[in-house]
Parts: C-alpha cells; sequence; structure tokens
C-alpha cells in the first residue's frame, strides 16, 4: 500500500476496531448493570417476545392465586360456621329425646323446650353470620362459588352452595320445630336426625372443594415459579461470564486505543522521508 498524507488507511481500521469495542463494552456494561442478557427486543427479538409473553402469564397468575385464595377463606369461614351448626343439632338432639320421654313432668318439658328453641335460633345465627367479604355458601342467601384455575379465566373451581338456615332442604328442622309434647318432640328428633345427616353431607362437600382449592394453589404457586424460573433462564446474564468479559473488553480497548496512535503516528513518519 502507497504511503499517504491524505489517507490513513491504518487510522481508520484502528478506529472501527475502537468504535467496535466500544459499542461491544457498552453491551456488557448494560448486562451488568440491568442483570439480563436479553433487555429489549434489539437484543434478541423472538427471546425477548417469549419472555414478555411468559411474564404476562405469570403476572395474570396473581389474580388465579388471589381468586383462589379469598374463595378458600369464604370455604373456611362456611366451614367453622358449619361446624357450629353441627355442634347445635347434638345439643338440640338431646333435648328432643329427653322431651320424649313419658316421665317427665310438664314443667321440665317446658324447660328443655325453652332450651331447643334457643339452641334453634343460634342455627340461623351461625349461617347468616357465615360470610367472608360479603360472600356466604351456607346462608340462606348463599351463593356458588366459582374461583379461577387458570390465566385465561376460562376454567373455574366451583364450590357450591350448602343452605344450612332453617327450614332449608338440608336444615329440614324449621322455624316452629318444637318440644311442646311428646309427639312433637318425636317429630323433632326425627327432623333433627335428618338435619345432623344432610349437614354433615353438605360440610363434607364444601371440604372437597375446599381441599380442591388448596390443591389447585399449592399447583398455581409451583407452576408460577416454574415459569419464573423459565424467563429467567432465556433472560438473565450469566455474572461471572460478564465480569470476565468485562476484564477481556477493557483490556482489548485499551489496545485499541494504543494501536489508534500508533496509527496517527504515521504522517507525521512521512516527513522523515523529506529531511
Amino acid at each position: 500500500m502507497a504511503a499517504s498524507i491524505n489517507t490513513n488507511y491504518a487510522a481508520m481500521l484502528a478506529a472501527q476496531n475502537v468504535n467496535a469495542t466500544t459499542e461491544m463494552l457498552g453491551g456488557v456494561q448494560q448486562r451488568i448493570a440491568t442483570g439480563l442478557k436479553v433487555s429489549s427486543a434489539k437484543d434478541n427479538g423472538a427471546i425477548y417476545g417469549i419472555a414478555l409473553r411468559q411474564q404476562a402469564t405469570s403476572q395474570s397468575l396473581n389474580a388465579v392465586r388471589e381468586s383462589l385464595q379469598r374463595a378458600q377463606s369464604v370455604t373456611d369461614v362456611s366451614l367453622a360456621a358449619g361446624e357450629t351448626i353441627t355442634d347445635l343439632l347434638v345439643q338440640m338432639k338431646e333435648k328432643a329425646l329427653a322431651a320424649i320421654d313419658t316421665t317427665i313432668s310438664a314443667t321440665d318439658r317446658s324447660a328443655l323446650a325453652t332450651d331447643f328453641g334457643a339452641l334453634r335460633t343460634q342455627i340461623n345465627t351461625a349461617a347468616n353470620n357465615s360470610g367472608f367479604n360479603g360472600a356466604s355458601l351456607i346462608s340462606n342467601t348463599g351463593i356458588t362459588i366459582q374461583a379461577l384455575a387458570d390465566d385465561t379465566g376460562t376454567r373455574t373451581i366451583t364450590v357450591r352452595a350448602q343452605n344450612l338456615s332453617l327450614g332449608s332442604t338440608v336444615m329440614v328442622v324449621t322455624a316452629t320445630t318444637t318440644l311442646g309434647t311428646t309427639a312433637t318432640a318425636s317429630t323433632a328428633l326425627s327432623l333433627v336426625n335428618r338435619s345432623i345427616t344432610n349437614v354433615a353431607l353438605a360440610l363434607a362437600n364444601i371440604g372437597t372443594g375446599s381441599k380442591a382449592l388448596l390443591n389447585h394453589t399449592t399447583f398455581i404457586n409451583k407452576l408460577q415459579d416454574a415459569i419464573d424460573a423459565g424467563v429467567g433462564n432465556i433472560i438473565d446474564a450469566d455474572m461471572a461470564k460478564e465480569a470476565s468479559r468485562l476484564q477481556s473488553v477493557q483490556a482489548k480497548q485499551q489496545l485499541g486505543f494504543q494501536a489508534l496512535a500508533i496509527a496517527n503516528q504515521g504522517p507525521s513518519n512521512l516527513l522523515g522521508l523529506f529531511r
């Protein structure tokens, strides 16, 4: 190549290398600062798109988990109230059975009827105060719960309402059931026994639904962790490698500046030809 004072090709090459190294150094510094090897679409469009979609899924699962947890709270409160109702029925059975005894006095039977009536009233109190955040499964206005099961919103986990208030198909004891006579006490005992059987089945159904909600919540937590880990695998920077790369690129940049300085001395060296 001819020696030229107008064109310093060596300096141009050295400058190109310095610019490339500086750009490379900027990329390494960005990865170290963000902890990401793919932080924007220009880094890797395909990977960035995959990560964005998976991150959206992971964020959506937060809403699914919250829905499941709310439903779980409703079932827990309803089950607690249902256990109270079961205890009340057991006490009512004891009163009704005692009232059937023909050897007790009318006064004793009246006292039993008073206790029976108080327990009967508490059933509605327990059932109608079993709500969580306005939702109940066992009150006379109970609603069937449908918790979100996935990020599409198309699948749900259903826990059906079980009305445990007086006079329902489950709680066949009514607000007028009493122990006034041995005959009415016998009828009351039959109704209480049927109610105990029905309530046990109703609570079993709610318990099954509660278990399904708990199991699915556990699955959603694991799924979200797996998705987050997968996203990290494709976009997170390997900091050990980046630290090593930083040292290498910095050394390369320094050598590039030295090479550029040497190349820039070329035109001045030509002056020696004219001495």
